[in-house]
């Protein structure tokens, strides 16, 4: 189904713990996107025509990664502002997939790589509780980016 169920306390919780995150968001983006790189080295394959991709301290000096960390932090944030409106969550989610299937050609697998390291981020920095708060919302945004895939035939 295409709709949310996130009772109000959630989603003010799952906002208090996004916030501590995204108050660095070029710092904590790249710091996602790096470990992603490093631990899943065939996600560079995507980011071919990124300059300085050998080590992660190159990486984390990049513009280009940096920029990347920060559009995918930018991304999330419009869509944990919508977490009450199922229809303005979609309105974001739904082209970013199209895109990333379609355009870029992702696989869909990586949104699921990229939310859990976002998870051990928020654990190793705030602690089980904010971690905990927010694995719903990416859930959710997974399942929805998942959904997308399956509508344009991946």
């Amino acid at each position: 189904s295409s709709t949310m169920s996130f009772s109000e306390a959630e989603v003010q919780s799952a906002r208090g713990a996004w916030e501590k995150i995204y108050v660095d968001a070029e710092d904590n983006g790249t710091t996602v996107l790096v470990r992603m790189f490093t631990e899943h080295p065939d996600t560079k394959s995507y980011f071919a025509h990124f300059k300085g991709m050998d080590s992660a301290e190159e990486m984390k000096q990049s513009d280009q990664v940096r920029g990347h960390g920060k559009k995918v932090f930018t991304a999330i944030n419009d869509m944990v502002q919508h977490l009450d409106n199922s229809e303005a969550f979609l309105g974001i989610v739904n082209p970013l997939g199209k895109k990333h299937a379609s355009q870029l050609k992702i696989d869909p697998k990586n949104f699921r790589i990229i939310c859990d390291i976002i998870l051990q981020l928020m654990e190793e920095k705030f602690g089980g509780d904010c971690k905990a708060s927010f694995e719903k919302v990416t859930n959710e945004i997974c399942t929805h980016l998942n959904n997308v895939y399956k509508e344009v035939g991946w």
